[in-house]
């Protein structure tokens, strides 16, 4: 048996198990993939070289232990390897933290922030940073920038520190506990990002097992008693304008969340950033709008 023909017969068997996907991949054979090469310890980026590479019975016998143990325990795969990627780069992941997806990274990426940063912009938040990768991913962007980031959980925070050192950032980014902005009393940033728990009652009732594996404090957007997945957001955008500089922007994502997001604000007219799950994910807030100024 090749390296290819044992994924995809594991493909097959995630499909059929019926595992939910969409926490660093979005179907079954990349699920499979991801799989399959960490147990073997090859690179995840290494199947099109290696698709032809024999499989010893011990080799797929292993990769088959894992897999079952994937769909039995319903498990993500990043908890069950301990390591997820985001925009290329690999993080430190296990039950303390949700699995990085967040769609941030992308628009970090692509430089879709950029033309709104000003020419002073020098510090940036990273807000609910779970395991610090946004904020990882934003010093590697800037490296002009200081960066602080910022969780209500210390169990988070630890895994941040973790990927600070694996990335060699620890003198760069300053980890800070506490809820919301109330972590970074009196401080001004030029940058806001903040994927924060957005996730709605009804959504939250209906997650699938793989999502309720992880800590429902980042996800759960109605711990203060709201239904629309608006709490934390709400808090937020009181405050931000007193620790935001004159020029500076607020990047927020909501994933699905939009209408609830705009019966929430309706006086807010935020920029939405394109994203490749949706234009209307990601969405950019100035001081000045979020003060009610033109």
């Amino acid at each position: 048996m090749t390296l290819l023909e044992l994924i995809e017969q594991h493909s097959a068997r995630l499909s059929s198990a019926g595992v939910s996907f969409g926490q660093g991949t979005t179907n079954a054979f990349d699920e499979a993939a991801w799989l399959v090469l960490w147990r073997l310890g090859l690179a995840l980026d290494s199947l099109d070289e290696q698709a032809d590479r024999p499989v010893a019975a011990a080799e797929a016998a292993a990769c088959a232990v894992l897999v079952e143990q994937r769909i039995a325990s319903r498990r993500p795969a990043a908890y069950l390897t301990g390591e997820a990627w985001l925009q290329g780069l690999p993080f430190t992941v296990d039950e303390r933290v949700i699995v990085p997806r967040s769609l941030i990274a992308e628009v970090l990426a692509a430089g879709s922030i950029d033309p709104f940063l000003g020419a002073d912009c020098r510090h940036a938040l990273d807000l609910c940073t779970g395991n610090g990768s946004l904020a990882v991913l934003a010093a590697l962007a800037w490296p002009e920038l200081a960066v602080d980031a910022t969780d209500l959980s210390r169990d988070a925070l630890a895994v941040a520190a973790l990927n600070l050192a694996r990335h060699g950032l620890q003198a760069r980014v300053q980890l800070h506990q506490g809820d919301g902005l109330a972590a970074v009393p009196g401080r001004r940033y030029d940058l806001i990002l903040c994927n924060p728990p957005y996730v709605n009652a009804e959504a939250m009732a209906g997650l699938p097992a793989e999502f309720r594996a992880e800590p429902r404090l980042a996800l759960d957007g109605n711990a203060s008693g709201g239904s629309d997945g608006m709490d934390f957001i709400r808090q937020l955008l009181r405050q931000a304008p007193q620790a935001m500089t004159e020029d500076a922007v607020l990047v927020l994502e909501i994933g699905h969340e939009r209408g609830h997001f705009e019966q929430a604000f309706p006086g807010l007219a935020p920029l939405w950033l394109a994203t490749t799950a949706g234009d209307d994910m990601v969405l950019l807030l100035s001081r000045p709008e979020l003060l009610g100024r033109p």
